[in-house]
């Protein structure tokens, strides 16, 4: 009876959670808004605690520089938010944008990202995360699994199942077969996302596919594409440079109304 209660409850959890996304897929959403925004601002704070962000005034000033441009595009209420950007003060190629409105790009990103428009594919593409809602959906489906997993384990219990060893299955198995394959959905519908953003900001859209090209060469590319939280490397660059191709009028466009960035570092 337990089980069966508790399996109920999750189920009405995901059909109240339901939601849709930029892009149009369906999202489960158990969390709200402000409080991711209270966890991203939470996040950032801690870095600055930590003495995390560098001293590093032209290339805060660069990075802010694209990250206006892009947020100027943004739907509403992302691009009247008040974001704020920082320099981490760490090697690695990386970049992130928070819910709460908060940047950090590591200064190691600099070095592969030789222009304004590779750090706009970047930046673009972490700013669709948070405007897709990604990181709530991250801690949504955690939840779920979380509760699905509790589930399985009561009900092999009453079945006089090793509920530790079933626990233990159903765990790597809602890892493999639904959190990571949902984390690659996300960074393709970011690659989409952001790839448009960058090109309504006046960002040329075609360096997308060489920023990542240079990001996959930083990397081991070892990672199997089934267990990757990223699409496979050739067919992002094939999605993205067709996306580049119709995204050139929009692009163009962007220029011809007065949308042209001259972000340097």
């Amino acid at each position: 009876m337990k089980s069966r209660m508790l399996i109920a409850a999750a189920l009405v959890s995901l059909l109240a959670g339901c939601t849709t996304s930029p892009t149009g897929r369906s999202q489960l959403m158990m969390v709200s808004d402000s409080q991711m925004s209270e966890m991203g601002l939470a996040s950032f704070n801690q870095m600055r605690q930590q003495g995390k962000f560098a001293n590093a005034p032209k290339q805060r000033a660069y990075a802010t520089c694209v990250s206006h441009a892009l947020v100027s595009v943004l739907p509403p209420p992302w691009n009247t938010q008040q974001w704020e950007v920082q320099i981490i003060e760490d090697d690695t190629a990386n970049a992130f944008a928070l819910p709460g409105g908060r940047i950090g790009v590591n200064q190691g990103m600099f070095k592969v990202a030789s222009n304004q428009d590779q750090l706009a594919v970047v930046l673009g593409h972490e700013l669709a995360h948070v405007v897709a809602r990604h990181g709530a959906e991250r801690v949504s489906d955690n939840l779920a699994t979380q509760a699905a997993v509790a589930a399985g384990t009561i009900y092999a219990g009453t079945r006089g199942g090793d509920a530790g060893q079933v626990a233990a299955l159903l765990g790597a198995g809602a890892e493999v077969g639904i959190l990571l394959p949902f984390s690659r959905t996300q960074e393709s519908e970011a690659d989409t996302l952001g790839q448009r953003y960058m090109a309504k900001a006046g960002f040329d859209p075609r360096a997308a596919v060489t920023l990542w090209d240079k990001m996959e060469k930083q990397g081991s590319g070892s990672t199997p594409a089934f267990l990757s939280t990223h699409p496979a490397p050739d067919k992002r660059s094939q999605v993205l440079g067709g996306q580049a191709k119709e995204l050139m009028p929009t692009y163009q466009q962007a220029r011809a109304g007065g949308q042209t960035p001259n972000c340097k570092l």
